[in-house]
């Protein structure tokens, strides 16, 4: 059976979720990323002010100079993780198995619904635009990397893009070696060397002849570019990890406050993991210093559960392992991983108790 391997994304991910939460940005381009005064860089950046010149990582003053009507928007990580999660929960409400890609990115194996995708990839779209406001571009091919170029491709051919079986030759061949997965500046120019500049020239080189010239890295890079890489889609029904963050003010070091923080993100979570059926068998507390340091401690809960005054208790003893109190804190976070749903752990005793 062919394969047949899906992959969403939204593109722009920040700036689109800038957009979806401020209208007055929808026809104006948009750049998010730091602060200009203090070299900041871009992070993300709108389809008008990409097409300006603007790319990423670049200072976010450069990319004002080449796009001067654009918006220029301070990154806020912690709204898009919340958007994030709330994208993975909408996909998933059209196919439950999923593979994350990022924060704002998705594969799924179709295969076996290989006839149905488009209309799977339509109504993920729809789903999105509806309850989220945001874009969302799929593409469709026999592997995980022709799915995302082809995905790459979708936002002048209506959202979606299929390569068809038997079509992937037809569908690389033109485009440069520089979109292959693994091809940089150096293997670039050595391929140049060898006379290959598009992917349909790699193909042409042949299986051996990439083995000979770049070992083992040859072979993927051939994979690649005869559309045959077999990488499998390890998809999960539920997320793999939750996380919550908050920013404190002032940078105190009385415990107390720290105390409080933690228990607000213990709550979020137990709804969270409540309205997924989730239970979590380990959890991390992420410290954020004054100056800039990052610590985090992590445990293994004694049973999964979810439970703010179960994860609030672990929470506290992972943060006595840390500086927080000896050094002012800016930040905290817990993050709860080992995820599974949430009658698992009942169902496992079951198995060990008498009649």
């Amino acid at each position: 059976m062919a394969r047949c391997v899906l992959f969403a994304e939204v593109p722009g991910f920040y700036a689109a979720v800038e957009r979806a939460d401020d209208p007055s940005l929808a026809r104006r381009p948009v750049i998010v990323g730091g602060d200009p005064r203090k070299r900041g860089r871009v992070q993300s950046a709108s389809p008008e002010a990409r097409a300006a010149g603007v790319e990423p990582d670049m200072p976010v003053l450069e990319a004002l100079r080449r796009c001067p009507q654009a918006r220029a928007v301070r990154t806020d990580m912690a709204r898009y993780r919340d958007v994030s999660r709330r994208l993975w929960a909408v996909l998933r409400g059209v196919e439950p198995s999923l593979e994350t890609f990022g924060l704002a990115a998705a594969y799924a194996d179709l295969s076996r619904r290989r006839e149905g995708a488009e209309e799977v990839a339509r109504a993920m779209r729809a789903a999105v635009s509806e309850t989220l406001g945001l874009p969302l571009r799929v593409g469709l091919g026999a592997g995980k990397f022709l799915a995302r170029l082809a995905a790459a491709r979708a936002d002048d051919a209506g959202g979606v893009v299929r390569v068809p079986v038997g079509g992937e030759a037809v569908f690389l061949a033109p485009l440069p070696v520089t979109c292959l997965d693994g091809v940089g500046r150096k293997t670039e120019a050595a391929l140049a060397a060898l006379g290959a500049r598009t992917i349909g020239d790699v193909a042409g080189l042949g299986r051996e002849r990439l083995q000979e010239e770049f070992g083992p890295h040859g072979l993927r890079i051939h994979a690649y570019a005869t559309g045959t890489d077999d990488e499998p889609v390890r998809a999960s029904r539920h997320p793999q990890s939750l996380s919550r963050e908050s920013t404190i003010r002032g940078e105190p070091i009385d415990t107390g406050v720290f105390g409080d923080q933690l228990a607000g993100l213990a709550q979020q979570l137990e709804e969270e993991l409540a309205r997924l059926g989730l239970a979590a068998g380990r959890i991390a507390v992420k410290v954020r210093f004054a100056d800039q340091g990052t610590t985090t401690r992590s445990a293994t809960l004694p049973a999964p559960g979810g439970a703010s005054g179960e994860l609030l208790a672990a929470a506290l003893r992972l943060l006595e392992r840390t500086q927080a109190g000896a050094r002012p804190v800016r930040g905290l976070g817990i993050q709860l991983s080992a995820l599974s749903p949430a009658g698992d752990a009942d169902r496992q005793l079951d198995l060990f108790r008498g009649p």
